[in-house]
C-alpha cells in the first residue's frame, strides 16, 4: 500500500501534463489564452512560496520584480526581436534586483520586512508611471512582437500564433515546475524550512540565516521576473498596472488557496484563482469583492487550502 500512492501521483501527474499538452487541439482560443494566464500565474505563485511557505518571509512586492521582468523583456524585444533574448533579459533583470533588494531587506523579519518589500514595488510602479521616455508611462509600451524562438545562423521557430506560444510557456512552466520541485527537496530546500521553523536553532547550529533568505529572496524574485517576461509577448504590450500592489496579491491570494505547505498548492491555486474570476466576471463588474469573499470562505473552510485534501488522501 505505500508504493501506491507515490505511484498514483506520478501517474496523475503524467495524465494532466498529457492533457496538457493535447488541450490546444480541443478547446477555443479564449480557454487556451486562460490556460497561458493559469501558468504563469502557476510560476509566479511558486517562486512566492519559496519565500513565504517555505522560508517563512511574506513579500508584498513580489509585483515590482514582475513588472521589471515584463518591461524589460519588452525593450529587448522591441530592439532584437528573439524570444530567447527577451526571456532571458526580464530574469536577469530581476535577478539583479532581487539581489539588490534582498541584500537590503532580508537582515529584517515579519512586518519590517513586509513593508521593505511593499515600498520596492510602489517604487517600481512610480516608476513605470512616471518615466515616460523608457516605459511609455501611462500608455506603456505597446506593439511588441511575439518574436521567434531563434538561435542567429542555425536555428529559427515561428511562436507567433497562440497555439504555438502556448507551448512555449506550458515547457518552460513544466521546466520552473520541476526545478522548484528539486530545490525544496534538495539540502537548500530543508534549510529553509529549517530558518521558518526556528530561526534561533538554525542558527545555533550554524547556518548563515540572511545568506539562506537572500538564496530564496532571489530565487523567488527570479521565477517572478520570468513570469512577467512570459507574459509581455502574450499581451503584446506592458503597463504600469502590472506593477501594481494589487498584483503582488494575486499570487498571495493562489498560494492561500491552493495551500502553502503543499507543493502544488500555488498550482492548484493559480486554477482557483482564474477560474472563479472567470466565472464572476461574467455577473457583476464588482468581482474583486466577490472574489476576495469567496477567497476568505475557502481560506476559513480549508485552513491548509485545497490541496492538501488531495495531499492527505
Amino acid at each position: 500500500m505505500a508504493d501506491r500512492s507515490p505511484r498514483r501521483l506520478t501517474a496523475l501527474v503524467g495524465l494532466l501534463v498529457l492533457a496538457l499538452f493535447l488541450l490546444p487541439w480541443v478547446v477555443g482560443r479564449y480557454s487556451l489564452y486562460l490556460a497561458i494566464q493559469i501558468l504563469i500565474l502557476s510560476v509566479f505563485s511558486l517562486g512566492f512560496n519559496l519565500l513565504f511557505g517555505y522560508t517563512g518571509l511574506l513579500s508584498f512586492g513580489q509585483a515590482g520584480f514582475f513588472g521589471i521582468g515584463a518591461y524589460a523583456c519588452a525593450k529587448i524585444l522591441l530592439a532584437v526581436p528573439n524570444l530567447f533574448l527577451g526571456l532571458g533579459g526580464g530574469v536577469a533583470a530581476a535577478g539583479v534586483a532581487a539581489v539588490v533588494l534582498g541584500f537590503l531587506s532580508v537582515r529584517h523579519t515579519r512586518i519590517y520586512f513586509s513593508m521593505l518589500t511593499l515600498a520596492f514595488g510602489m517604487m517600481v510602479f512610480s516608476i513605470a508611471w512616471k518615466w515616460r521616455d523608457f516605459t511609455g508611462g501611462d500608455d506603456g509600451l505597446v506593439g511588441i512582437p511575439r518574436a521567434p524562438l531563434e538561435i542567429p545562423g542555425l536555428w529559427s521557430l515561428s511562436v507567433a500564433t497562440q497555439e504555438r506560444y502556448y507551448y512555449v510557456v506550458l515547457i518552460v512552466s513544466l521546466l520552473a515546475i520541476w526545478a522548484m520541485y528539486r530545490l525544496v527537496h534538495s539540502p537548500l530546500g530543508l534549510t529553509l524550512q529549517a530558518i521558518r521553523d526556528s530561526e534561533s536553532r538554525a542558527e545555533f547550529a550554524g547556518v548563515p540565516v540572511r545568506t539562506y533568505r537572500l538564496i530564496a529572496f532571489t530565487i523567488a524574485g527570479l521565477y517572478a521576473g520570468l513570469a512577467g517576461a512570459l507574459l509581455t509577448p502574450l499581451e503584446n504590450t506592458v503597463t504600469p498596472g502590472i506593477a501594481h500592489w494589487s498584483t503582488s496579491a494575486e499570487p498571495v491570494l493562489a498560494t492561500l488557496l491552493g495551500g502553502v505547505h503543499v507543493f502544488g498548492g500555488p498550482i492548484v491555486g493559480a486554477f482557483l484563482f482564474f477560474m472563479l474570476k472567470d466565472i464572476i466576471v461574467r455577473f457583476t463588474q464588482y468581482w474583486l469583492i466577490w472574489l476576495g469573499a469567496i477567497v476568505v470562505a475557502l481560506v476559513m473552510g480549508f485552513r491548509g487550502g485545497v490541496a492538501s485534501i488531495f495531499a492527505r488522501r
